[in-house]
């Protein structure tokens, strides 16, 4: 999923409405599973609870200002992605595993097909990996790329180190060190509850565009940070709030995609193909 154009680059005040809105009125609709939309009515009395002037928003009770109708049009835009096309690409472990066998037997691959970290019968192949994983070495074609980094990525100038991210990436292409891609990925198919994982996943996606974002506007340099989530219980029926965050910090500017569940089959080939060709020209200029 690619963020909406009309939604990028907003004051902060806009995303201040949206958090605070969200919160208050809730992020789905009761007995309908379904991403809401707030209301005029609904919208009004939070800010009335806070003693909140209401005119940027609402020149009256039902009669929205410019930024009230844009501020609408985002939760409707949210609410349809979500709804439409985020349910239908988030799988199931069985849906995962078949993927993942059908893609293992067509590449026959040699880039590294992890475990996950569960035990005894739930101890499986990382599913989302695997596809992330093979799709890239396919794409790639024998070209180098950090399946594992396990140091933290370095941005250099004049061979000097300039910046170094606080946290470990999940993948880094072509290596850790001044990589042109980023993306960490975040599969819970056999989570039997809704721990503090799921939330980790918004504040470290916030802390990396942060710093990421940074980088890119000292340096000029090309860096994609995307970020790879699946299992349709955990994020579906349990986390539709934290989908919504998602959506939210990919039009703050802090990731350039989230890559869905089995969305990455047709999309992470494309965005292969753009980082092979950024790495071709950068590494000529």
């Amino acid at each position: 999923m690619k963020p909406n154009p009309r939604f990028l680059h907003r004051p902060a005040s806009f995303w201040a409405y949206v958090r605070l809105l969200s919160e208050r009125i809730g992020y789905t609709q009761r007995g309908t599973k379904q991403v809401l939309v707030p209301t005029w009515p609904q919208i009004h009395e939070v800010l009335h609870q806070h003693g909140l002037d209401p005119t940027e928003l609402l020149a009256a009770p039902n009669r929205p200002t410019p930024v009230g109708r844009e501020l609408l049009a985002y939760f409707s835009y949210r609410a349809r992605a979500l709804n439409n096309h985020v349910k239908k690409n988030l799988m199931t472990a069985e849906q995962a595993a078949k993927e993942f066998a059908a893609l293992r037997k067509r590449f026959q691959p040699q880039c590294p097909l992890p475990l996950n970290k569960q035990k005894a019968a739930k101890r499986k192949p990382a599913y989302l990996t695997g596809l992330v994983n093979m799709l890239i070495e396919e794409g790639i074609q024998g070209g180098r790329c950090d399946y594992d980094p396990r140091q933290l990525p370095l941005f250099t100038q004049k061979k000097k180190p300039r910046y170094v991210l606080s946290r470990r990436v999940d993948g880094a292409f072509p290596g850790v060190v001044n990589p042109i891609a980023v993306w960490e990925i975040k599969e819970y198919y056999y989570t039997t509850t809704f721990g503090s994982r799921v939330a980790d996943a918004v504040y470290e996606t916030t802390l990396d565009g942060t710093e990421l974002r940074e980088i890119r506007r000292e340096t000029g340099r090309p860096i994609f940070h995307y970020l790879f989530i699946d299992a349709y219980q955990t994020w579906w029926e349990d986390g539709k709030s934290y989908l919504c965050r998602l959506v939210d910090l990919l039009h703050m500017g802090y990731l350039d995609e989230v890559i869905v569940g089995r969305e990455v089959l047709r999309r992470l080939p494309v965005l292969v193909k753009k980082w092979v060709s950024v790495a071709r020209k950068h590494s000529d200029s």
